[in-house]
């Protein structure tokens, strides 16, 4: 949640989720357009915090784990960069805030290959050196 207000008067609360591409329940609209995860993402966080509308200014930001991001996260980005770069006057505040969303992406992508493999295994066995 920002502690200033974002847009007439209200804070701006967003939430991130981060959906697998690869997902079988997935996988029939991954394949037939590019982000339709992340876009149903983003339209079930707008139903689950739909009593947050009246008081708050609420973005879902969906991504999806090979890359694409919904239409509310690239929308949301490009207010947040923006606002980064008037307040900075860095012009590279965005693209340094984009990295940081693209390093948590990898992070988690990585955290979800390592909890596949059984507790008692070391993971370098799976991969050459």
């Amino acid at each position: 949640m920002s502690l200033l207000p974002w847009n007439m008067g209200r804070p701006l609360v967003w939430d991130a989720t981060c959906v697998d591409t690869l997902a079988p329940s997935h996988l029939l609209s991954t394949a037939a357009c590019v982000g339709a995860a992340a876009s149903a993402a983003e339209a079930l966080k707008r139903r689950e915090y739909s009593n947050l509308v009246g008081n708050y200014c609420f973005e879902p930001f969906g991504v999806e784990t090979l890359g694409p991001w919904g239409p509310s996260a690239h929308s949301v980005f490009k207010d947040i960069a923006r606002r980064l770069i008037d307040s900075t006057r860095d012009q590279r505040a965005g693209f340094f805030f984009g990295q940081k969303i693209s390093i948590a992406i990898q992070r988690g992508n990585a955290a979800s290959l390592l909890g596949t493999f059984p507790c008692n295994s070391d993971a370098d066995e799976y991969f050459d050196a």
